[in-house]
């Protein structure tokens, strides 16, 4: 066959040849799984990394929001809180009062004192022995205590006996006393007693911690230990029909009938007053008597052994009580009126006559014979004060010294 039948044959082969219809061609399925495993693989490994990536990006964010941010709020960063209310706060610093009121009680306890008196009292026409229950406390290392009157029965006990701490119990003698004031002194024979402090109540704020340690009903709970505060100042309360006890402290502390004679003390574990009474149809009213009362007291009765004081040298009743009386009505409504003016005393040398009205020694209101006298325990002998009274209608001032005592 010649080269030109050759190339014939191929063109016929080429265009003449077709592909029946019903023979199909498929591509190889190994291939196509090769690729779709490499393109599942590739999508499984980026979900991977973007899960990752974000894990990684969520810890860091709250990293840097938690402990790098605040110290950029107001420098780099704007304050968050730059438009919302900021309040200054406020510190307090205070001591513990539980363990205020237990150091209190350890220190002054071992000066608070049981007291015990027999009273003789008239019972129509046979006499009957009435015993009292009270506290007292240590102003002294040499026996002398300090109490209320009423607790010695204003002085007109039988018997006294006192209470200590270690069990020992000795006799007692009033040495001095003043109902009016409803303080008392009593005395007895030992040394080395424990003292109690003396504290300033002059200084004296509402609000204040208060400890009162005392006997309340009776020796059964001796030394009974309560706490409060200072609820006022200056108050007064009437404990009888002609005694009215002014500028006393007022306090919640508990304080019981056998309380009476007890100290109450401050934070420092001071004694600040002298229990005397409480209101029995009211809860959390208890009083007592301001130590600086009594300061000058004691220190003359433990230097001297007894107290005297300052006196005027009149007899008087309260205006009121006068008006009463008589049915009559003054121009003044408070005061002490003059019924007589002894001779040779402090009063008829200054120049007072009967009817003169006094309202005022120096800046001490003069209501009634009760604070008339008490304002007297301010003054010692030699001193020299300035009366008011009302004379017709009149007031005016005259100097009086304190010259006698009794």
């Amino acid at each position: 066959m010649n080269e030109n039948e050759i190339n014939e044959n191929v063109e016929m082969t080429e265009e003449n040849y077709k592909i029946p219809e019903d023979i199909y061609i498929y591509k190889s399925s190994e291939d196509n799984s090769e690729k779709d495993k490499k393109k599942k693989r590739k999508f499984r490994g980026s979900l991977f990394s973007y899960i990752s990536l974000a894990l990684v990006a969520s810890i860091i964010g709250g990293l840097a929001s938690t402990y790098i941010g605040p110290s950029l709020y107001g420098k780099v960063l704007p304050n968050p809180n730059a438009n919302q209310y900021v309040s200054t706060p406020v510190n307090i610093t205070t001591n513990d009062s539980i363990n205020t009121v237990s150091a209190v009680a350890k220190k002054a306890m071992s000066s608070v004192v049981g007291i015990t008196s027999v009273e003789v009292q008239q019972y129509f026409f046979s006499q009957q022995e009435v015993e009292g229950v009270g506290s007292g406390v240590i102003i002294d290392s040499n026996g002398y205590i300090l109490t209320n009157s009423h607790v010695v029965a204003d002085g007109n006990a039988k018997e006294v006996n006192v209470l200590f701490e270690n069990g020992d119990k000795k006799p007692g003698t009033v040495l001095w006393n003043d109902s009016a004031l409803d303080l008392a002194i009593v005395k007895v024979e030992a040394t080395g007693l424990p003292v109690a402090t003396l504290g300033d109540s002059d200084k004296l704020e509402v609000g204040e911690i208060t400890v009162a340690i005392g006997n309340p009903l009776g020796l059964e709970f001796q030394r009974s230990v309560t706490s409060g505060i200072i609820s006022g100042l200056h108050r007064s309360i009437q404990v009888s029909s002609n005694n009215i006890i002014e500028d006393l402290i007022q306090t919640d502390a508990s304080i019981n009938p056998g309380n009476s004679g007890g100290p109450l003390l401050n934070s420092k574990g001071e004694v600040i007053g002298i229990n005397t009474a409480k209101i029995k149809t009211a809860e959390g009213l208890g009083f007592s008597i301001p130590i600086n009362e009594a300061k000058a007291i004691v220190e003359e009765v433990v230097k001297n052994g007894s107290y005297k004081t300052v006196f005027l040298g009149i007899s008087g009743i309260s205006v009121e009580d006068y008006q009463a009386r008589l049915g009559v009505q003054l121009a003044e409504n408070s005061g002490v009126i003059l019924i007589q003016v002894s001779e040779n005393t402090p009063a008829s040398k200054a120049g007072l006559v009967n009817g003169d009205i006094i309202t005022k020694i120096d800046d001490i209101k003069i209501d009634n014979m009760s604070s008339l006298k008490k304002a007297l325990y301010r003054y010692k002998q030699g001193d020299k004060a300035k009366l008011t009274i009302i004379r017709n209608n009149t007031e005016s001032q005259i100097d009086i010294e304190f010259t006698d005592v009794k």
